[in-house]
């Protein structure tokens, strides 16, 4: 390999992924542990260049909309707030945020000496220019949100994104006229002096005190630099990062009289000189980020920097005085959030009505009344120490004893500080951080704070993960996209005409996304109508004309509409390909099976169906009907009935049905979980269902998944909603036995295809378990870290296993919900790709066998079971099956990951996501707040069955388009 093939972000991604073998790539339940979004390349191996250029190895790229709808309003944000606390800091008010518990952080800090402090209150003179380096990266939430995230200070210490802003690469410089951009804005704002050349700076009185870590600067400094020797008396600002109580004597007293100006406010540094945690990062690496963390508060929601809670807690101990706790500094509860709240992707969960909990319980409790429905400990997310400075707990990385061993300290008692955090983004085996520095000081025009988002850039750092070494990172520089299509999409389009903050841009910017990742010439002009996310009867020419209605230019407008219409087909093409599937699921024969399963999983035998069953409370286990779980038989009955149509297929020994088994691994210990206790004591275990049907090519699958567990139910458990605190299994019968029944019927139709040998790829069929709480996509988990780990192997009956590991995905498609057809927005479903390119063109193939479908609706409606027929009507018991009806054409609304109606976070396809593994989900029109989700109405009662059918027979079409295709 070449030096430079061995460089930047070639480095990041050399020798990845190489997880064979077992727990090599654990993957433990979201819920106990978020991980890292993995960026660049995957663990599947996938690589995707949407951050690279080939040509540019150290080059990071900065979209448009992270940069103005994120990092631009966040770095404001934390600008200001961080500014106010520096600006009382200089005028001599407490600000208990800064001095942290007992002023720990300013005794014998070199950056806020006595002599310093002395004068605050009395720096009249001061400007409170900052350069503060801020450590960023992006993370990923439980909405399957990837976020820039403040994790504090950098760690690389004050002055090194400042001159490192200066290079492009290592020891390239960028042109001179930046540097001189940055200082004409920083003067300018600051003191309201003109800045038209180097020359004129140099005659104003600037100068550089250089520091032994700045010893190497830019040329354009050169020019600047003097010594300590120097004589200060005749120049007006002087560039330092010194350490206050290490500047010349002279200058000290220069400055302190008002004669002389630093840049930046030496006060603005105290965060690097704080002796405890300087202490700390013996142990914490990073913990030098931690004490300019502090001064902000959590921050959550789609839109700005994400900002994790910090803070201390104190827990009852005897030797504990309360004189010894700064009571402004204790942030002892933490309102918790997860994927099941109720709340739509674009707001803010903090201004919902989330549940607080002390951050003791939050991080560690297992008990039922703590966890809920939906809570688990959170202690793998956060890093806890003692007020001495010691680690406890260093969550990310901390093993189960060393978990136990932390709780065990916290409850004996005492004072403990603690960040919450959540895994910065990897490229390979390295998790990246951005060093940008935050630019801001006093306006001489307003005497306001003046935030300069945009002055400098600062650059990147690469940490191998393993490694607890920060000094010798690999190094990136950020590269700000400026494509003047994308800003005018961003920023010249008004929210006040959208349903949701940005809905009109954000609909313009997946247009040009998709268009780009699917590599075609022009989108399809229905599958484009898809991507939208309008009113239903909104028609893309109407959405178009629109445009100029919503900007605040119709010129700016105009634009936009011709670059759309450029890489948009002029033409709608009606010339769909023939159906592969639909003879076998166009009918009443497919509609009544499909009922009638449903009925029978969710009214049958089949009760206790969640893998926590049954748990072992009191009020739970006086509610049940049995006291067993019920997923084994269930899971039995799944494998009979397709070892059923595979015989019936003749298939008998080239298609295979089994299972792929497994423990249920946690860091805790969840003893009140009927299902994990039968786990651990060794007397059950877990387990997906699968079906093997060949193709041609058994190196390739496409795979059909659903989950077959059920959630608890709310409204049984809610005490505010009448329940008692009993945690029951929901009959299920849209989430998820919909889908469950779907593969059933897919059985037959795939083994059908493949005993005429049309299959070009084998298509499995997934029964995934553990979707819901408190396993929590623990199915999905199992078999991605399987299929990574290379150790994939199916058992079916008489023990025969077959290695599936050599197989590559080239699709999945879950399906979660898929029965119920929305009151308030008929008729339209979701097709929700994955992350990846591959799940675009998924997405693609789903809805031309939705266009399919619906053209086929006006020929089938037409014949004699059909005609005359109107709209299918809901039972009102469970028993019967609805009467024929009309075949529904139905919208399949194409939502990207970033479509905030999107609910592939919810379900099992987050993991394949997230693995880079191309996967679509197929779900209903979600409505987060209607009641048959998660509770006692999920029964037949809620279920349409012309609508379910549909999306079900549309479902298959689309696997039966990727499998039977040697290009897709």
């Amino acid at each position: 390999m070449t030096e430079k093939e061995f460089c930047g972000f070639h480095k990041l991604i050399s020798e990845y992924p190489d997880f064979e073998g077992e727990n090599s790539f654990p993957l433990p339940a979201y819920s106990e542990f978020m991980p890292p979004p993995r960026l660049g390349i995957t663990p599947s191996g996938n690589f995707y260049s949407e951050l690279f250029a080939p040509d540019d190895p150290y080059g990071w790229q900065i979209s448009e909309i992270e940069e103005e709808y994120e990092l631009k309003p966040g770095m404001a944000h934390i600008g200001l707030r961080i500014m106010e606390q520096l600006i009382n800091l200089g005028n001599g008010k407490p600000v208990y945020n800064i001095y942290g518990q007992a002023k720990q952080n300013i005794t014998e800090n070199p950056y806020w000496p006595p002599e310093l402090a002395e004068n605050a209150g009395k720096l009249e003179h001061e400007r409170y220019i900052v350069l503060l380096p801020l450590s960023l990266s992006r993370t990923q939430d439980d909405k399957g949100r990837v976020h820039w995230t403040l994790f504090g200070g950098s760690e690389q210490g004050p002055e090194k994104a400042f001159w490192k802003s200066f290079y492009s690469n290592p020891g390239t410089e960028r042109p001179e006229e930046d540097a001189l951009s940055f200082f004409s804005l920083l003067f300018k704002t600051a003191y309201g002096k003109t800045i038209s050349d180097f020359s004129q700076l140099y005659e104003e009185g600037f100068r550089i005190l250089p520091t032994e870590e700045s010893s190497v600067l830019p040329s354009w400094a050169e020019q600047f630099k003097i010594s300590d020797a120097s004589f200060f008396g005749n120049l007006s600002y002087i560039l330092t990062f010194r350490p206050f109580s290490r500047l010349p004597g002279s200058l000290k007293k220069l400055y302190l009289g008002g004669k002389i100006a630093l840049l930046p406010f030496p006060g603005s540094l105290i965060f690097w000189g704080t002796l405890p945690y300087t202490k700390l990062s013996r142990e914490m690496p990073m913990a030098n980020q931690i004490p300019l963390l502090r001064l902000l508060s959590r921050r959550c929601g789609s839109r700005g920097i994400r900002i994790p809670q910090s803070g201390w807690l104190s827990e009852p101990h005897p030797d504990l005085k309360h004189s010894e706790i700064q009571k402004e500094l204790v942030i002892d509860t933490y309102h918790r959030i997860h994927r099941y709240n109720r709340v739509p992707r674009y707001m803010d969960e903090l201004l919902a009505d989330s549940r607080a909990d002390k951050v003791a319980k939050v991080l560690f409790s297992t008990n039922l009344e703590t966890i809920g429905l939906y809570d688990k400990p959170m202690a793998r997310n956060c890093q806890l120490w003692t007020k001495n400075y010691e680690m406890i707990l260093n969550g990310p990385i901390a093993s189960s004893s060393e978990i136990q061993k932390a709780e065990k300290i916290l409850l004996e008692g005492g004072l403990f500080g603690y960040r919450f955090i959540f895994p910065a983004m990897h490229v390979g085996r390295y998790e990246i951080y951005w060093q940008r520095p935050l630019t801001a000081c006093l306006s001489q025009e307003t005497g306001k704070i003046e935030i300069m988002p945009a002055a400098l850039s600062g650059y990147m750092t690469a940490y191998e993960t393993k490694s607890q070494n920060i000094s010798n990172p690999v190094e990136l520089w950020p590269r700000m996209r400026q494509r003047d299509i994308y800003f005018s999409a961003l920023r010249d389009f008004e929210s006040s005409h959208d349903h949701y903050t940005h809905q009109t841009a954000l609909n313009i910017i997946s247009m040009f996304n998709v268009k780009k990742a699917l590599g075609m010439d022009v989108l399809p002009r229905s599958f484009t109508r898809h991507l939208l996310r309008v009113s239903k009867n909104e028609s893309l020419e109407k959405w178009l004309a629109s445009l100029s209605e919503k900007s605040s230019s119709p010129e700016k407008a105009a634009r936009i509409q011709e670059e759309l219409n450029k890489i948009i087909a002029p033409e709608e093409d009606n010339s769909f390909p023939s159906a592969i599937t639909y003879n076998f699921t166009a009918s009443r024969t497919f509609e009544e099976t499909w009922w009638n399963d449903i009925r029978y999983l969710a009214h049958g035998k089949y009760i206790n169906k969640d893998n926590a069953d049954c748990v072992k409370d009191d009020v739970t286990l006086s509610a049940l009907q049995h006291h067993h779980r019920d997923l084994e038989l269930l899971g039995d009955y799944l494998i009979s009935r397709h070892q059923n149509a595979i015989d019936g297929a003749g298939m008998r020994n080239r298609a295979l049905c089994g299972e792929l088994p497994f423990k249920w691994q946690t860091d805790f210990s969840f003893d009140g979980f009927g299902g994990w206790l039968h786990n651990h004591k060794g007397n059950g275990y877990e387990r997906d269902i699968l079906v093997v049907i060949p193709g041609k090519d058994r190196t390739q699958a496409v795979v059909m998944a659903d989950h077959y567990d059920t959630a608890f139910m709310e409204d049984i458990y809610d005490k505010s909603r009448g329940g008692t605190g009993a945690r029951l299994s929901a009959a299920g019968a849209d989430d998820n036995h919909s889908a469950t029944s779907t593969l059933l019927q897919a059985a037959p139709v795939f083994l059908k295809l493949a005993s005429e040998g049309r299959l070009e790829k084998d298509v499995w069929l997934l029964h995934l378990t553990g979707e819901e709480f408190p396993s929590d996509c623990m199915g999905a988990r199992h078999f991605c870290q399987a299929l990574i780990e290379k150790r994939l192997k199916l058992y079916s009956g008489g023990n025969v296993c077959m290695d599936l590991s050599n197989t590559s995905i080239s699709a999945v498609l879950v399906m979660d919900m898929i029965a119920h057809n929305r009151d308030s927005d008929q008729d339209i479903f979701q097709i929700s790709p994955g992350k990846s390119p591959d799940a675009l063109r998924i997405a693609l193939e789903a809805h031309t066998a939705n266009m399919i479908w619906n053209a086929g609706t006006h020929l089938w409606n037409r014949g004699p079971e059909r005609h005359g027929r109107g709209r299918g009507k809901r039972n009102t018991d469970d028993l019967n099956i609805p009467e024929t009806a009309l075949h529904l054409p139905l919208l399949g609304e194409v939502r990207t990951h970033n479509n905030p109606r999107s609910s592939l976070y919810n379900t099992d396809g987050q993991i394949f996501s997230d693995m880079g593994i191309p996967v679509v989900l197929f779900m209903e029109n979600y409505d987060i707040n209607r009641s048959g989700y998660h509770d006692t109405k999920d029964t037949m009662h809620n279920i349409d069955l012309d609508y379910g059918a549909a999306v079900a027979a549309i479902a298959i079409e689309t696997a039966a388009r990727l499998a039977c295709s040697n290009t897709v």
